[in-house]
């Protein structure tokens, strides 16, 4: 097994709804807004820097590099928060036409690696894993204006064939896995292997 995180998303390839998929920014806002109601706590005078987006990131950082665990709460909510990102990125993504869940389903599967207490972990990485990940932040923006191409081009092909293409699916899939083996190594600091830079 990877010590990355995993992805999983059970793509609706057939027989996609046209008028939510028409609609689709419309019709995510209150989800949309129930998630970034954790990242706009995390930017008040008080907390700022506490989180990242509204994961966990300092304390977090802090307990690694200075006990050399990984407090078991703050790997909860971020798998927590990243599954909920995920089910919200599928759904404005037109990967699925279920709207996202505000709790764990079926059809986005987010698998940490095996953390334990994390002292496996490394305690001095954490220090300068920010730094070893400018070439992935670049790749990150490379894959974004790829996603949102083929994410225009997903939304044409649903709008008058009312199928999502197989290629377009595997590519969008796998941009948001890339997107979580980020956030596990740079972020919330799950794992110490370097992720792939592949789709």
């Amino acid at each position: 097994m990877s010590n990355q995180i995993q992805t999983l998303i059970q793509v609706e390839l057939e027989d996609r709804n046209r008028l939510t998929a028409l609609f689709r920014l419309i019709i995510v806002l209150p989800v949309a807004i129930y998630f970034s109601a954790f990242a706009i706590s995390s930017f008040s005078t008080y907390t700022w820097g506490y989180s990242l987006g509204g994961l966990i990131v300092l304390p977090t950082f802090l307990a690694l590099v200075f006990r050399g665990i990984y407090p078991s709460y703050a790997l909860s909510f971020n798998h927590a928060l990243i599954s909920l990102e995920t089910r919200v990125n599928a759904y404005v993504l037109l990967l699925t036409d279920d709207y996202p869940s505000i709790e764990e389903n079926d059809i986005v599967k987010i698998t940490l690696p095996e953390v334990g207490n994390g002292s496996q972990l490394s305690r001095v990485k954490p220090l300068f894993k920010w730094f070893l990940a400018i070439p992935l932040y670049v790749m990150a923006i490379i894959y974004l204006i790829y996603g949102l191409f083929l994410t225009l081009f997903a939304w044409f092909s649903i709008l008058f064939s009312g199928k999502y293409p197989v290629w377009c699916a595997d590519a969008m899939v796998g941009i948001l896995a890339f997107f979580n083996r980020v956030y596990g190594y740079a972020f919330i600091l799950v794992t110490d292997e370097y992720p792939s830079f592949s789709l």
